[in-house]
């Protein structure tokens, strides 16, 4: 990785952060709000997945992968979330500051993969449930049950892959919501299709993927979402994990770039894969 050439990011890209959209009781509607981090409305319940306001993602405040792009939805227009979804303990994914504020504002279940509840507890987290591969948690206010992913845990160099990592398919107003987590491309989505499908929508990390000799195990690229997209048989996907922290040398228009060519190349249409904004909103169901 240190050895090579980074594409140069910019500083920081604007953004006009949105309030969340005031849903029916029957909408489904799912908002970016940054990186792995969606907001969930279903039937007056608000959830969160990977919640990550941090300025970087890093141990310290003054070194690591700097933000550059805040987040679409700021912290105080939140609606009450009522349950937070870990995929893992990595620093882009978890942010025990922002998990602490929700805490305090919301008292929100937090459901994780099994390894997760000490180091969540020691921050002051009261309410964790974790769960393995295949469980379905049993005190959320929703079905969600956690999915097999390739990847790896650890906050230091003294802990690695003493906490499980995973995805989460998300029931909600009738609708099933895939939220991959951080993942490489594995036969795990089939087996996924198999157990949990229908999928209509799945939400797919498509950045942080260079070197390949390097990240391909942890981290899939676009050509590899789409493949993912297609074991899962998603009705619609959206895109993840990129444009928000230079985690690995790729520029930060790639990803967006080669998900359009590789959607091309595979006769995918490209409504059917798509990236949103941050702050934008996706309604389920509606046309």
């Amino acid at each position: 990785m240190l050895l090579t050439r980074r594409t140069p990011w910019p500083s920081s890209i604007p953004v006009e952060p949105r309030r969340p959209p005031d849903g029916g009781p029957d909408d489904v509607v799912v908002t970016f709000v940054g990186h792995a981090t969606f907001l969930i409305q279903v039937a007056g319940i608000n959830l969160l997945t990977d919640p990550v306001y941090a300025e970087r993602a890093s141990p310290v405040s003054f070194a690591g992968p700097r933000r550059v792009r805040a987040p679409g939805v700021r912290f105080d227009d939140l609606p009450a979330i009522s349950l937070v979804l870990l995929s893992h303990n990595h620093y882009d994914h978890c942010d025990l500051g922002i998990l602490r504020a929700l805490d305090r504002r919301f008292q929100p279940r937090l459901v994780a993969p099994v390894g997760n509840g000490r180091l969540l507890r020691s921050a002051g987290i009261r309410q964790v449930e974790e769960i393995d591969w295949w469980e379905t948690a049993s005190a959320a206010p929703l079905p969600i049950t956690l999915t097999p992913a390739q990847h790896f845990s650890a906050r230091s160099m003294f802990d690695r892959n003493r906490a499980l990592w995973g995805g989460f398919l998300i029931e909600a107003g009738g609708h099933r919501i895939f939220f991959a987590g951080d993942t490489g491309y594995g036969p795990h989505f089939r087996k996924i299709a198999a157990r949990l499908s229908p999928v209509d929508l799945a939400l797919l990390p498509i950045g942080a993927y260079e070197p390949r000799r390097f990240m391909k195990d942890i981290h899939m690229n676009p050509a590899e979402a789409v493949q993912a997209h297609l074991d899962l048989a998603a009705r619609q996907s959206i895109g993840m994990h990129f444009g928000t922290f230079q985690l690995t040398p790729e520029g930060i228009e790639e990803p967006v770039r080669e998900l359009a060519k590789s959607l091309r190349e595979r006769g995918v249409p490209a409504e059917r894969f798509r990236t949103v904004e941050v702050g934008e909103s996706v309604w389920l169901g509606r046309e």
